[in-house]
């Protein structure tokens, strides 16, 4: 039987959540009862259709709002213009692979700016509306990166680093509060990007499905199983639950026991 959560009353604003673990994040917290606001960099037809599916299917109110996570003070803007922020999920991010002498500075300077700076600045204007609200819940979507690295990824590893310092700090300085600050740590998850990259690895490799995912795209996570973005929406509901209340200022790996080697 799944637990469930009620977050009635309370507003959800999720980075980054078009798809994949964002979106799968606003999903289950719709159906813990939360108002949800997406975002992303785009203003799609589509992007609004997924709010208004959310809302017919869980009855909860939902919108999109459009906001460049790149950019500081369209990140600020995002949360004003949700007008109220009870729950604030840092998920936007992005990736780029090269050795560090070859790693091209825009591309350092993008990941550090979507991956990192944007939950300092969403931040910044959220927990003054939390402390209003006398509640809140700040959960960054960090990554096994966050604790471990690996090579060719300097900015995701730094950015991912980062984001747990950050929590760390968010937590200290809202440690008197009723409002708590956590890291989620993923492993590699199956959302439909990587579904997408699963025929082509294949090819490269002239490997099976199943060995393609246990031997290379799960090597590193033992147990050679993909995480789910249902199981971190639920991760993500029980952190905003009154049973984490005393839990703020850590991280929770999802990762099949990654970091654990």
């Amino acid at each position: 039987m799944a637990l469930t959560y009620d977050l009635s009353g309370k507003t959800a604003v999720i980075t980054g959540s078009n798809s994949g673990i964002g979106l799968g994040i606003a999903q289950e917290l719709a159906k813990a009862g939360a108002d949800i606001v997406l975002n992303s960099f785009s203003d799609r037809e589509e992007d609004h259709a997924l709010a208004a599916q959310i809302a017919k299917e869980t009855g909860v109110k939902a919108r999109y709002i459009k906001a460049d996570m790149s950019k500081g003070d369209e990140c600020r803007q995002l949360i004003e213009e949700a007008g109220v922020c009870d729950i604030l999920i840092n998920n936007a991010g992005i990736q780029h692979v090269a050795p560090i002498p070859e790693f091209p500075t825009s591309k350092w300077d993008a990941i550090i700016a979507i991956n990192l700076s944007s939950a300092f600045h969403t931040s910044a204007v959220a927990l003054p509306m939390m402390r209003k609200a006398g509640w809140g819940r700040v959960i960054n979507v960090a990554s096994a990166h966050g604790l471990t690295a690996s090579p060719y990824k300097s900015a995701y590893v730094a950015a991912k680093h980062g984001i747990v310092g950050l929590t760390k700090t968010t937590a200290l300085e809202t440690a008197e509060e009723p409002i708590t600050a956590n890291a989620i740590c993923p492993g590699y998850v199956l959302t439909p990007l990587v579904e997408s990259q699963i025929p082509d690895t294949m090819k490269e490799y002239d490997m099976s499905r199943e060995d393609v995912i246990k031997n290379v795209m799960l090597k590193r996570q033992p147990s050679k199983d993909f995480a789910t973005v249902e199981q971190l929406g639920g991760t993500a509901a029980f952190l905003c639950s009154a049973a984490a209340d005393q839990i703020t200022g850590t991280q929770i790996s999802v990762d099949g026991g990654w970091t654990a080697l």
